[in-house]
């Protein structure tokens, strides 16, 4: 130690007057300090202000240069000397060097700018806002025969990827190009792994996707796909995970995703759907997702279900009734909800047996898969009254539905199980659903749903309430009594900030439970008629010319 203290004083001291000989026999003895016991040197380095001298050094560039540069990266291992290397002023000197042509200064810096910053998203930031990304990019382009350079790079952009600062500056790069070519090359899992490191977070992006899939990345990953998907090997098992959730990720970005799909003729989409019926469960689950995001809009959802994606979905879902596998269930679920939307998909995936499988699923206890169950059954019956109606009556459906709507830790699914509950109703307009859903228990739970705090559920609620006052008001009178249906009702109607088909609805219900002489009652009590009264005057014609009828016929039956 007594040496290492002797060459920190010269070095301070030669610092000053640049005696370049003596600086490199500072550095080293420094070096090999460092190497021996690094915590109590770079205490020793902060505790004699030997930081401060360092930018200056930084300054020339010359044959001691790396060492300085390697040293900072040594003593930056510690977290204690990262803030004092910021104070020294080492960040900007530093960056000021990414932009030499030494092989050796450049992977000296860029560790040292790497372990100053590290697990700090503030330094990071700042290092974006000097422009480095750039410059790494195009180091990465010209020194990519370097393995040790290569290497950090990859590490600063994965490091870099991970705020969304960098995005835009990654995107007006030719990063996609670059780290496409650079994973060609590698054979070595390790090499691959440190890319599909950086491709995760920037795959993220949607311009980024459309650069990446442009780049020829997806082929990339196909071929890792089929070199993997036989072997029980822990590397080609993860590879094969990372590959296919990278595809699935770049079929987000709405651009990048009709460029694969190319009308649904696409080498790339037709290879994603062989993995469907693959006995590889982490295939089946990409393929499934991949569809899932291929069925983002209304013309890709008509092609796959004339061509017949809707059974092979349905085989992949039987195969899993009993494996039980949660996330091929979610993932193929998810595909056949989205399918469901275009209105001339429906009658087609009914005819295909669709409700039938899915409620197969009506056991199952994960939230995630009971959520898009209902979804997909709710996306089916829109519009499809005979749908609607067979469901309807079903009482293990109602049953189940019941159960769900006050799966309380589970929001979306209670949300959707109401919604459903409520589109049976709607859609089917049938008395022997309203039949079915009032001996099911369903009918408070719409109640409650009226009060909801998003306006659309508030009014499916209520047009089902309607339809049960309408259809089968004497069997429907005490759910209405006991779940204080007359006092949601007022509440919506006196709100100020409920919407205008808030209260054309609440006063349909109004009119359509007068024939009950317990409901009747409480909506003398609670005056009803100045309520309504008042809403003559509404801004919108239909709600006021709604609210004068309804006076009319709490007039004429009070």
């Amino acid at each position: 130690m007594d040496n290492l203290s002797e060459a920190l004083k010269a070095l301070k001291l030669s610092s000053a007057d640049s005696a370049s000989d003596s600086v490199e026999g500072c550095l080293d003895c420094l070096l090999k300090a460092l190497a021996h016991n690094n915590v109590d040197t770079s205490e020793k380095v902060r505790e004699m202000g030997v930081l401060a001298m360092m930018p200056a050094l930084l300054s020339v560039q010359n044959s001691s240069t790396p060492k300085v540069a390697n040293i900072i990266a040594e003593v930056a291992k510690n977290e204690f000397m990262r803030s004092p290397c910021v104070e020294a002023g080492l960040i900007p000197p530093l960056v000021q060097l990414l932009n030499c042509k030494d092989q050796e200064i450049l992977l000296q810096t860029g560790r040292a700018l790497g372990n100053i910053c590290y697990d700090s998203h503030s330094l990071q930031a700042q290092l974006i806002s000097m422009g480095v990304i750039p410059t790494l990019v195009r180091l990465l382009g010209v020194h990519s025969q370097n393995t040790a350079l290569t290497e950090m790079c990859l590490i600063a952009f994965g490091n870099l990827a991970e705020l969304e600062s960098s995005k835009e500056q990654f995107a007006s790069t030719n990063i996609a190009e670059e780290l496409v070519r650079l994973f060609r090359k590698q054979v070595e899992h390790e090499k691959k792994e440190m890319i599909f490191e950086v491709l995760a977070p920037l795959a993220e992006n949607d311009v980024i996707k459309l650069q990446l899939v442009d780049a020829g990345l997806v082929e990339c990953l196909l071929e890792v796909v089929a070199q993997t998907v036989d072997s029980d090997r822990e590397e080609d098992v993860a590879q094969l995970k990372t590959s296919s959730d990278l595809m699935v990720l770049l079929l987000l970005g709405d651009e990048s995703m009709q460029k694969l799909f190319e009308g649904g003729k696409g080498s790339v989409f037709q290879r994603v759907l062989s993995w469907v019926p693959s006995n590889n469960h982490q295939l089946q689950l990409a393929g499934a997702l991949a569809i899932a995001n291929f069925a983002r809009n209304d013309g890709n959802c008509i092609h796959m279900v004339d061509t017949g994606i809707v059974q092979k979905l349905l085989e992949l879902l039987d195969r899993h009734v009993e494996e039980g596998n949660v996330t091929v269930q979610h993932a193929a679920l998810s595909a056949l909800r989205n399918l469901a939307i275009p209105v001339v998909n429906k009658s087609k995936m009914l005819l295909a047996g669709v409700s039938d499988v899915v409620l197969k699923f009506l056991k199952s206890e994960m939230p995630p898969v009971q959520f898009k169950l209902l979804g997909t059954l709710r996306m089916l019956i829109d519009t499809q009254a005979d749908a609607a109606e067979q469901l309807g009556t079903n009482p293990k459906l109602v049953k189940r539905l019941v159960e769900w709507c006050e799966a309380k830790d589970h929001a979306g699914v209670m949300g959707e199980s109401n919604r459903l509950l409520s589109a049976l109703i709607r859609h089917s307009k049938s008395k022997d659903v309203v039949r079915t859903v009032i001996q099911g228990e369903g009918v408070k739970h719409l109640i409650t749903m009226a009060t909801s705090e998003h306006m659309i559920m508030q009014n499916e609620a209520l047009v089902a309430l309607g339809l049960i006052a309408g259809l089968d008001l004497d069997c429907a009178e005490k759910d209405f009594v006991d779940s204080n249906l007359v006092q949601v009702l007022h509440k919506l109607l006196t709100e100020e900030h409920s919407a205008p088909e808030i209260k054309y609805n609440s006063m349909i219900i109004i009119c359509s439970i007068m024939g009950s002489e317990p409901l009747h009652k409480e909506v003398q009590s609670l005056a009803f008629i100045d309520v309504v009264s008042s809403l003559r005057s509404h801004e919108n014609k239909t709600v006021a010319h709604q609210a004068s009828l309804t006076e009319q016929r709490l007039t004429a039956q009070s």
